[in-house]
């Protein structure tokens, strides 16, 4: 073989190489993309799903401790700042505020190019009762953003509506 083709052979072999590993990396952050959003899916649930033990130390882990978080509900009330949040929490610790499920349909995650912000939309049923009644919010558009910090995500501002048909 002449040294013209060993050095074709060699660098053609480095190429496939090089080819391999960068595919590699490019699983690696597809994996990882995939873990960021199977947590992320985590958070919003729990934004819900603490209700049904009334977990509050879990429903203040998954949103932002700061006077920017903000949430608008359906009734047009909107909550500035994660101060505000927690005194309106208060209402759930009333016996009379029981829960009675949740379900999150057509969950639809975007995460940022940079990894450390994240957007959604979904539909949520949350079923609750108040005072033995039906205090629901059936097939309300819930859309959100969540932030990476100090290794957590975090919502940061979330908003939902009910459609009047």
């Amino acid at each position: 073989m002449s040294t013209r083709h060993r050095s074709f052979l060699n660098f053609f072999l480095i190429l496939c190489l090089c080819l391999i590993i960068a595919g590699c990396g490019d699983q690696e952050k597809m994996t990882n993309r995939e873990a960021e959003i199977q947590e992320i899916s985590r958070v919003i649930d729990s934004c819900i799903g603490w209700f049904k033990t009334k977990d509050f130390d879990l429903l203040f882990s998954v949103v932002a401790h700061d006077s920017n978080y903000l949430s608008v509900h359906p009734s047009n009330r909107i909550v500035r700042g994660f101060e505000q949040f927690k005194k309106n929490s208060e209402i759930f610790k009333r016996l009379e505020f029981q829960y009675v499920r949740h379900e999150i349909k057509d969950l639809n995650i975007n995460l940022s190019r940079s990894g450390d912000v994240a957007w959604f939309y979904c539909v949520l049923n949350d079923i609750n009762t108040w005072k033995g009644q039906p205090a629901n919010w059936e097939n309300a558009r819930w859309t959100g953003v969540l932030e990476k910090r100090d290794g957590r995500w975090v919502i940061v501002q979330q908003h939902f509506s009910i459609a009047s048909e």
